[in-house]
């Protein structure tokens, strides 16, 4: 079988479950180390034409990563496309299973039953209100109905802007810095957030600087994203308790 993946998560997921299956993904296909495939561009901007020559018997896809027109064309062409969409963690699990198994007909992979298991046993810290900027210049933040936001209400993180009508509001930086959040949660991606870009912005916050892949990301980083996640977030809550013991 001959796959071509338009997303990173899932280029991960396929290329650890079935080593070769994979012969074409994106520029941003950057997990597992070392894929050697050809590359089809982005995920915005994929060059459909070098798809439909590599000959896919399927093409992976993600309702919100990638456009439709470039999908419609595709599927014009002759190729299979499955389309997944993902909004939250057991969303994701269902559409990992449909693509691996139902897809791209393997065997379940353990990875797969290792994260449900990981996440089965979290506990969450508690209910920390946070702000959740994944961009800056204009300012965005995570809204409703996230996978993100997802997981991170999961680990006892509130987002402030849960209740947002828009998935991904623009927000200006005035409203950010008083919208009732003591955390602000920067990823490193889609905007690559960093100790000295990003955190200046919010100084009355405490900051959790957070892997992206493991918090965006659903694939086999979901087996080790509640560690990740909750030592980054354990660490910006001892900040928060040791400012307000300050203060106090």
């Amino acid at each position: 079988m001959r796959v071509v993946s338009l997303v990173p998560s899932l280029t991960e997921a396929v290329a650890v479950s079935a080593p070769g299956l994979l012969v074409g993904a994106t520029d941003w296909c950057s997990h597992p180390a070392g894929l050697d495939v050809v590359r089809i561009g982005g995920t915005k901007n994929p060059d459909t034409a070098a798809v439909i020559r590599l000959r896919p018997d399927l093409v992976i896809a993600n309702e919100e990563e990638n456009r439709a027109p470039d999908l419609a064309v595709l599927r014009a062409a002759g190729i299979e496309v499955l389309e997944t969409e993902v909004r939250d963690l057991e969303q994701a699990f269902r559409e990992l299973e449909r693509v691996l198994v139902g897809g791209c007909g393997l065997t379940r992979p353990r990875w797969l039953d290792e994260a449900q298991e990981a996440w089965s046993a979290v506990r969450p810290m508690g209910e920390l209100p946070a702000v959740v900027p994944i961009w800056r210049r204009p300012w965005m933040v995570l809204g409703r109905d996230t996978f993100a936001g997802d997981l991170l209400r999961r680990l006892g993180v509130r987002n402030v802007y849960a209740g947002h009508p828009e998935r991904y509001p623009r927000i200006p930086l005035d409203q950010l810095r008083d919208c009732g959040a003591q955390l602000t949660v920067l990823p490193d991606e889609p905007y690559r957030f960093a100790a000295d870009d990003g955190p200046e912005a919010f100084p009355a916050l405490s900051a959790a600087l957070v892997s992206g892949r493991h918090l965006t990301w659903y694939g086999p980083s979901l087996a080790e994203a509640p560690g990740v996640l909750s030592a980054a977030l354990r660490q910006a809550d001892a900040v928060l308790r040791l400012r307000s013991q300050w203060e106090g």
